[in-house]
């Protein structure tokens, strides 16, 4: 055997070397020392070559250096666009001005140039920057074409220009507060712009992959027709019922889609400084308000669920509810026994404090946790605000709770609570990009029997044909929908007529397609109202929205019967 292995071995090297040839092969082990050694060596290489290139910049010229270290002014982001593809914000040409002070002859010559054209530098600060013995200053980012063609003009040695993407909103305030803004390094600050940089575009940018490139456009699952109708109607109605602040969502409500969200006041994106005042905040995702009656809804939902409760049962709404020193009454009280139907329509705190309790504190605090208000809303907007929850869910607090007093959430919170109750009981997070049902079908969990669904439809639309949402009739559209009218706390105490008024409605409510919430804070009265509650100001608003976005949104009309429906599950009880 060791013959034949000699042998071989001879014959091997003979052809090796007749044919000029290596036959050597490494394997196993082996092999990976030598890649990883290869890798090795090509690395550090790497690191020396880089290091020599910088000291290159460094050794020539100064201005370039500190250009290459503030590579961010040329970085581009994605077109952002609504769901039919129309651009909310993109990148346009810019340019930002600097100065090589070291190479100015006569920095009075200079300063004086330049505030010819940008009166804004006019300022100490500039010319110190200007006399200094600096390499480089900034002296104004993302100024126009006009104003670098006349600096040009000008001559003016030692200033330069570096060019930049500036981003733009062509439609302004419209969809501010869902876009949100940018800094004057084009990185998200708020918003979807801030989302799009932390899912995915910074690491880009870090990488240098996003210099002057073209990117996919991020699509939102917002529609900018639907967005302008409801933020025009809520800015009408915030004029004319004096409001501090308006709020509106339309939410797909069977896929959590948000079609539009608006916070008035609201701000101008290319208008970054605006964004900052504290007025102009996101309500709708970061405001936390107590929003009364429409918890009404969410309470008899979690009842009936329960199955302690059945929809022709009574309560006895005849006197107030004294609790720890205080009283609860109705503000317009039918003095008498109450069904379930009735307790939702005449939106009594009594008979709803009383169903609450036949099913129980525990199966109260359960629900709104499945309906996601017990928690931080998960979304890809940022700046989301956790709800505010008693320190103790006692008996007063889940009696008040059970009214919508008590506990504080953010109105799309509400929307999407809302969307469950009404779309089959399936609970959706919210979502601000495009979502398919089938993407929807296997994010949803069945918080709520289908059965219980159809009852609160049936509800709700009997609350819009007979109760205090009859101004949100739309003729066609099957409009159902619930009111709220919270008192807010003024000096630790609610103050009697002072008001954030809601009405969370569906449409159309026989086969819910999408969601509308509308808010109002501190709406007055106006001549020939005798109140400002939802019914008057609310509910008329829902109205003119509903009536702009549905044709927009596909919704047929259908105008057949209005009369009352009994739910198919309660048609042939005994």
């Amino acid at each position: 055997m060791a013959r034949k292995a000699d042998s071989s071995f001879l014959r091997r090297s003979n052809f090796n070397q007749k044919h000029g040839t290596t036959a050597m092969r490494v394997r196993g082990p082996g092999r990976s020392r030598i890649v990883f050694a290869m890798t090795l060596f090509v690395l550090v290489y790497g690191a020396i070559a880089g290091r020599l290139i910088l000291l290159g910049l460094q050794d020539g010229d100064p201005a370039q250096r500190f250009l290459a270290a503030q590579s961010t002014v040329a970085q581009a982001r994605p077109d952002i666009v609504d769901r039919n593809g129309e651009i909310l914000a993109t990148d346009i040409k810019s340019a930002a001005l600097y100065a090589e002070p070291r190479k100015i002859p006569d920095t009075d010559e200079v300063f004086d140039g330049l505030i010819s054209v940008l009166p804004e530098l006019d300022t100490p600060a500039i010319k110190k920057r200007l006399e200094s013995n600096a390499l480089f200053t900034w002296l104004k980012r993302e100024i126009t074409v006009e104003q670098r063609q006349a600096i040009h003009a000008l001559g003016l040695p030692g200033v330069g220009f570096r060019e930049s993407n500036k981003r733009f909103y062509p439609g302004g305030q419209t969809v501010s507060h869902i876009l949100g803004t940018v800094n004057v390094d084009n990185q998200g600050l708020s918003g979807m712009e801030k989302y799009v940089d932390q899912a995915w575009l910074k690491d880009l940018q870090d990488l240098g992959f996003t210099q002057d490139r073209n990117m996919e456009p991020v699509k939102l699952s917002v529609d900018l027709r639907v967005q302008h109708a409801v933020r025009d109607e809520l800015r009408r109605s915030m004029e004319y019922y004096k409001a501090k602040a308006a709020m509106g969502v339309v939410l797909k409500a069977d896929t959590g889609e948000v079609i539009a969200m608006t916070s008035l006041p609201d701000f101008d994106p290319n208008n970054r400084q605006q964004a900052l005042e504290k007025a102009r905040m996101n309500r709708v995702t970061g405001g936390v308000f107590e929003l009364g009656s429409i918890f009404k809804g969410l309470t008899i939902a979690m009842a009936l669920d329960s199955g302690k409760v059945k929809l022709e049962d009574g309560f006895d709404a005849t006197k107030p509810i004294r609790v720890a020193g205080q009283k609860i009454d109705d503000f317009h009280g039918k003095r008498r026994v109450l069904s379930v139907p009735e307790v939702f329509i005449y939106s009594s705190n009594i008979g709803t404090i009383k169903v609450m309790q036949r099913a129980g504190i525990e199966a109260q605090k359960e629900f709104l946790s499945k309906v996601g208000l017990t928690e931080k809303m998960n979304t890809e907007m940022p700046g989301v605000a956790r709800p505010l929850l008693p320190p103790k869910w006692n008996e007063l607090a889940a009696m008040t709770i059970s009214f919508g007093h008590g506990v504080g959430v953010t109105p799309l919170q509400m929307a999407v609570a809302g969307a469950t109750l009404v779309n089959g009981g399936k609970y959706l997070e919210p979502t601000f990009l495009p979502r398919s049902e089938e993407e929807a079908d296997k994010l949803a969990k069945q918080v709520l029997k289908p059965e219980t669904s159809e009852i609160l439809r049936y509800l709700n639309r009997e609350n819009v044909l007979r109760g205090s949402g009859r101004r949100a009739a739309v003729p066609g559209y099957d409009v159902g929908g619930k009111t709220g009218t919270a008192q807010k706390v003024v000096n630790g105490r609610y103050a009697e007529g002072v008001y954030l008024n809601s009405f969370m409605s569906a449409f159309p409510m026989s086969n819910p397609e999408y969601l509308v919430l509308i808010v109002l804070d501190e709406p007055q009265k106006v001549e020939g109202q005798r109140y400002s509650t939802a019914g008057w100001n609310a509910v008329p608003t829902t109205a003119s929205v509903i009536r702009r976005i549905a044709p927009m949104l596909g919704v047929v009309p259908d105008f057949a019967d209005d009369a009352e429906t009994i739910p198919v599950s309660y048609q042939n009880r005994n």
